[in-house]
């Protein structure tokens, strides 16, 4: 992206992923075009690994999922970046609850309808997930973990795929992100039971959270974040941090992304790192303790 006067940089092309066009649209003067570079692959840790190797100088940035900050350096064992020393951290931009979704065959209407059911058929009701690590699969453990109960979990190459099968019935449930299944709800074809956030969706009013169902301690959200090389010159983070903030908080952009079912969080420096050492540590411990991998 080319800095605008508003961030008093030099203006030079900066690559940025997922969710940068949404500091473009802002009114933000900071940000006056967006250059994407995407470096898919190793869920998401080989483009981290170059950012965390740039210069850190403002010009390189990440925006990037819970899975590259606080899931994949459990799961992987050669992460090309340390998660906790790496990074200076921006800003969490938006989180979304995942949504417990049926497949339209199954006849359950309710959270206690599946708990009932993997109790009558255990380690055969199937959960679809986006790949073994992934939030969504995250989110299944957490939930048969805290009901005590014994599912079989089905990994795919993605959540599109995933959500296909679902939508045909060849798998029984998943854990998918809202913002992912939305469309899929509001046309009838996946049937929402609860979802993982501390409260309802607002584009889900009718859908009980997790809590609600009798299921605690199962509050969980996926979440966008961005970040740096460690070492940012403390005017510059600022800077940064100042303008993503405001452009995630632009109403115009605010409104784009909630009707999409995401939650816009535009935390500081300070509350995002307290909040990745909180989540490093919580996944950690739950992957550790159901003997997660990713083979």
């Amino acid at each position: 992206m080319v800095w605008g006067p508003a961030c008093n940089l030099k203006s030079r092309p900066v690559p940025m992923p997922r969710f940068a066009r949404a500091l473009e649209r802002s009114d933000s003067q900071c940000w006056s075009a967006v250059v994407v570079h995407n470096r898919p692959g190793a869920t998401g840790t080989i483009g981290a690994g170059a950012v965390a190797r740039a210069a850190p100088d403002g010009y390189t940035l990440m925006m990037s999922s819970l899975g590259t900050y606080v899931i994949a350096p459990h799961l992987i064992k050669s992460t090309p970046y340390d998660a906790l020393q790496d990074f200076d951290y921006i800003t969490v931009a938006v989180q979304a609850p995942n949504v417990l979704v049926a497949a339209p065959t199954k006849t359950a209407r309710s959270v206690q309808d599946v708990i009932d059911e993997l109790k009558a058929r255990p380690g055969q009701v199937s959960f679809a997930n986006s790949g073994f690590g992934a939030s969504d699969h995250l989110s299944a453990e957490v939930f048969l973990q805290q009901t005590r109960t014994d599912g079989m979990h089905v990994a795919y190459k993605g959540g599109a795929p995933a959500i296909n099968d679902l939508m045909g019935s060849q798998v029984d449930y998943s854990f998918q992100n809202v913002n992912a299944v939305l469309p899929h709800i509001r046309a009838g074809k996946l049937r929402p039971l609860a979802v993982t956030g501390d409260k309802r969706s607002a584009v889900l009013p009718d859908v009980p959270t997790l809590t609600e169902a009798g299921v605690p301690n199962a509050v969980i959200y996926s979440w966008q974040a961005l970040s740096a090389p460690k070492g940012l010159p403390a005017g510059v983070k600022a800077k940064l941090a100042d303008a993503a903030i405001a452009a995630f908080k632009d109403a115009e952009v605010a409104h784009k992304l909630e009707d999409q079912g995401l939650e816009v969080v535009a935390s500081t420096p300070e509350a995002f790192s307290a909040f990745q050492a909180r989540e490093f540590q919580r996944w950690k411990t739950l992957i550790e303790e159901r003997g997660i991998t990713i083979e």
